[in-house]
Formats: C-alpha cells, sequence, structure tokens
C-alpha cells in the first residue's frame, strides 16, 4: 500500500523542515543582533530574541507534527485526536506558506509546499476510520478490504428501527 511510504516520507519533511525553519529563524535573529538598527522604534534586541524564540517554537511544532507522522507510519494507524488535529494544522500552515511563498520567494517554492501540502493531505486521507476495529473484529487486517482473504465483509442486516416522532408546530402561546 501507499500509506506507509507517504507517512514516512512526511515525518522525514516535516523534520528536515523543522530544522530549517529554526535553522533560519536563528540566522535571522543574529542578523538582527548584529545590525543594531531598529524598525519603527522597536528594540534590535528585543526583535533578534522574539525571532530566535519563534523559530525554536515553529520548529518544535513541525518536529512535533512529524512525530505523529513518524507514529502513523510505525503503527500503520490513522491518527486519531490531538495527531489528526497537528496534521489537519501542519497541512493548514503549509498552505498560507505555500501561497505566501509564490509572492516571496516563487514557483519553486511555491511547488514545494505544495507537494508537501498534497503527501499530508494523502495521509490523512488515506486511512478510513472504519478499517482499524471493523476490520480487526471481522477477521482480517486494517486495510484489506475487512474479510478473510481481503473479501468485503457483508453489511450486517437493518435492526428494527423505531420511525421517529411525527414534527408538529408550535402550540399558539396567546388565549
Amino acid at each position: 500500500m501507499v500509506r506507509r511510504p507517504v507517512a514516512w516520507i512526511v515525518a522525514v519533511i516535516l523534520l528536515v523542515e523543522a530544522f530549517g525553519v529554526a535553522a533560519l529563524n536563528w540566522f535571522l535573529g543574529v542578523v538582527v543582533d548584529h545590525q543594531n538598527m531598529s524598525l519603527a522604534g522597536l528594540d534590535a534586541d528585543k526583535m533578534a530574541l522574539s525571532s530566535k524564540i519563534g523559530g525554536v517554537l515553529f520548529g518544535l511544532y513541525f518536529a512535533l507534527c512529524a512525530l505523529v507522522a513518524l507514529l502513523v507510519a510505525v503503527r500503520d494507524r490513522a491518527p486519531a485526536g490531538v495527531g489528526r488535529v497537528l496534521l489537519i494544522s501542519v497541512a493548514v500552515v503549509h498552505g498560507l506558506l505555500g501561497a505566501f511563498a509564490v509572492g516571496l520567494v516563487g514557483w519553486k517554492a511555491f511547488t514545494f509546499m505544495a507537494v508537501v501540502l498534497a503527501l499530508i493531505v494523502l495521509l490523512l486521507m488515506t486511512y478510513d476510520r472504519q478499517e482499524g476495529p471493523a476490520a480487526a473484529a471481522a477477521g482480517g487486517t486494517p486495510g484489506d478490504g475487512g474479510g478473510p482473504g481481503g473479501a468485503p465483509v457483508p453489511d450486517p442486516e437493518p435492526q428494527d428501527e423505531v420511525p421517529p416522532a411525527p414534527v408538529t408546530g408550535p402550540a399558539p402561546t396567546t388565549p
């Protein structure tokens, strides 16, 4: 299947981006610190420190998202809860970075961000939520169709359901 290799690729790319973003912001902080200039009255030391702190925090965010993708690759299960939210948020971040990159850096940077965005979305979409427990209960492995030998599991027979109560309008409130 394509799921595990995509998860491994996403994990590696996000880890490389984590170090790249942290290093770039650290370098920008050093450059601002050495210039000793102010921007609209802002202190250069505070700008340099905030650039370094922002770079480290953003790098840690990317590293945490890479860890989630790595866990998805190792476990071969869909991300759930906070991990899924982190992967969705990093996809949104890559979409926004791609939109800014096309104007600031060029089409190559946009293409890279679009490819990473596509890989993250592919990672999120290839894991079906119904495959895990339902496939294990039916005797198959996750992702093979559910049944023994990869045969699809038929839907269970519909149960007798109670029809919903009819909807009535509001009762009048005036005498």
